[in-house]
């Protein structure tokens, strides 16, 4: 029980953090592209590698405090299934350059960010 409250706890600050990020975005670049969606992904991407590095070199983030992080606020905080509907939506109105767009960017950037915020972390020194 106490484990789902800690995740429950991190998905309320996850879900706030990405109605914030997406919010703010979208008030900047309103545009038919989600750049919102793409950018919370690639934040939330960057996060995990560098927690998943966090964990691998310093042991951080075991136990409750992992859950938290991981599966409440990044777990929250990235929407990868509203990057599929999103880019399902962009594709039934024919827009195919813009959800495929959406697909490629989000592929690679959350891939590199991930690479990039992880790789940080494991170029420190111990």
């Amino acid at each position: 029980m106490t484990r789902l409250l800690i995740v429950g706890l991190g998905g309320a600050l996850g879900a706030m953090a990405r109605y914030g990020i997406s919010g703010w975005i979208q008030r900047r670049w309103a545009q038919p592209f989600p750049w919102h969606t793409l950018a919370v992904n690639v934040i939330g991407c960057l996060a995990l590698g560098v927690l998943v590095a966090l964990g691998e070199r310093r042991h951080w983030l075991e136990g409750e405090w992992g859950f938290f992080l991981r599966v409440g606020v990044l777990g929250s905080l990235t929407t990868f299934s509203t990057f599929g509907a999103e880019s399902m939506e962009l594709a039934r109105a024919g827009d195919w350059n813009r959800a495929m767009g959406n697909v490629a960017l989000s592929l690679v950037l959350g891939f590199a960010a991930y690479f990039l915020g992880r790789g940080a972390v494991l170029a420190l020194p111990s």
